[in-house]
Formats: structure tokens, C-alpha cells, sequence
């Protein structure tokens, strides 16, 4: 049966404006570490996979910095978790639909990250509600030696469960997360986020504003691919963006 796969940070929900950003400000604060970003410096930021890497990026290599780094992330996905619970980060549209869609037509469901997956879970959870959550794979934090624009997560993914590549369809926003994805030979579609409008999605089968719900229709970006949803995404839709199904129709 074909898998779907998702991102999670600007995929299940646009969190890293008003989640990601402020719980690092906060710990950074808390810690006494004289770093605080601003909307334009986070845009930056998220080009870099991973949490502890960003923040490595702006701290002086020294004796301790690791340990600190560590703590501070760790503080850090704790603030961003209490956003979570108080449901300032809404699931993205058309999210919960689709991933009930493909579970209950037998489609394996995941999501990979390389945030922390006490983070990713939360999300998770919070987009598309606790039954469905526990269905889906998760695969997040330090589990590969190299983050996106690196292929390893979704090599993990496919190597895990089993997968068949050209049964797999993507869902991601950035340019990193397009290039983590095909440089996996993984076919991608691209819901853009708040940080990712100007990214280069080459190599994307769809690029959308996002998936679409009803009264919430999506816009469609581009479609190198030849599908053009209308209004929102369907199962039928991701169908034909299998690698399997785009060869047959060529």
C-alpha cells in the first residue's frame, strides 16, 4: 500500500513564528545567554536543520557548550510544548482530513523530523487528535547522523517500515526538507509556511498554500507535475503524484 509522510514544523502546523521562535527567545532569557532573535534572524535560522544546531550556530565553541547547548534545547522544547497544550499552534488545513483519509484506506502514515519528538508528538497530537496520532509513525530528534537538506531521515523511514520509494509521497515546506526528500528519490508535494515562501522548491511535484478543507480552499502554487487540485487535496489527488502512477501516465 502507498505512505504518506509528512514534515512537521510548517507541515502539520505553521510553528515556528509563534512557537519555535518565542520558546527559544524565553530559554535563551532564562539562561542568561545574551542571544534573542528577531522575525528576520529566525527566517535565517530555520534554514539549519535541527534545534541544537541552531542555537550552536549563534554560541562561541567552547569548554561547556555542548552541555549547555543540550540543557538550553531541552528547556526549549519544554516552552514550546506548553504552546502546544494551549493550542496556540493549530493544525494546518486539510491535515487531519487527509491523514484520517489515508489511514482508513489502508495508506502507512508518518511524520519526519528533525525536531525533538517530544515536540514532533505534541504537534502531532494536536493537528490530527490522539487516535489518529497513535497510528501514525514517528520518526524525530537524533535518530540520524546528519539533518535535512540531508536524505538520512527518509532513508530511515523507508529502511524502518519497509517502504517501497515509488509507493512514497512527501508532504514538506522548505527547500531543505524538498532536497532531504529527493535526495531519498522520494516524490514531493509542498505546502508553503509562514518562513518558506521564498524557498526553491525544485524538484516538487505540487507546491500548494496549503492542503484545503471545506470553506478553506487552497491555492495552488505551481504543479510541475500536471495535477492541479481544486479547492482542497484529495486521496485521489496524492494517487496520482505516486512515482508509480506518474510513469503509467507518461
Amino acid at each position: 500500500m502507498p505512505a504518506l509522510v509528512f514534515d512537521c514544523d510548517g507541515v502539520l502546523a505553521d510553528t515556528e513564528k509563534d512557537g519555535h521562535l518565542p520558546a527559544f527567545n524565553d530559554a535563551f532569557a532564562e539562561f542568561g545567554v545574551p542571544v534573542r532573535w528577531d522575525v528576520p534572524t529566525y527566517a535565517e535560522k530555520v534554514k539549519i536543520g535541527g534545534g541544537k544546531e541552531r542555537i550552536a550556530s549563534d554560541l562561541p565553541d567552547t569548554d561547556g557548550a555542548a552541555d549547555l547547548i543540550r540543557h538550553l534545547h531541552a528547556r526549549k522544547t519544554q516552552l514550546f510544548l506548553e504552546r502546544v497544550r494551549d493550542g496556540q499552534l493549530p493544525g494546518r488545513p486539510g491535515i487531519a482530513r487527509i491523514v484520517a483519509d489515508a489511514l482508513a484506506h489502508g495508506w502507512t502514515v508518518a511524520v519526519a523530523s528533525t525536531s525533538a519528538e517530544p515536540s514532533v508528538r505534541g504537534v502531532l497530537e494536536h493537528a490530527v487528535g490522539a487516535e489518529l496520532a497513535e497510528r501514525c509513525h514517528v520518526f524525530a530528534g537524533d535518530i540520524v547522523p546528519r539533518k535535512k537538506p540531508a536524505p538520512d531521515i527518509y532513508l530511515k523511514v523507508l529502511d524502518d517500515l519497509r517502504l517501497d520509494p515509488a509507493e512514497c509521497l512527501v508532504v514538506e515546506d522548505s527547500g531543505i526538507g524538498v532536497q532531504a526528500a529527493r535526495g531519498a528519490g522520494l516524490a514531493v508535494v509542498v505546502t508553503v509556511s509562514t518562513f518558506t515562501a521564498d524557498d526553491d522548491f525544485t524538484g516538487a511535484s505540487l507546491v500548494l498554500s496549503h492542503l484545503g478543507d471545506p470553506g478553506d480552499p487552497l491555492a495552488v502554487v505551481s504543479a510541475p507535475a500536471g495535477v492541479r487540485p481544486e479547492g482542497m487535496v484529495t486521496l485521489a489527488d496524492l494517487e496520482q503524484l505516486l512515482p508509480t502512477n506518474q510513469e503509467e501516465s507518461r
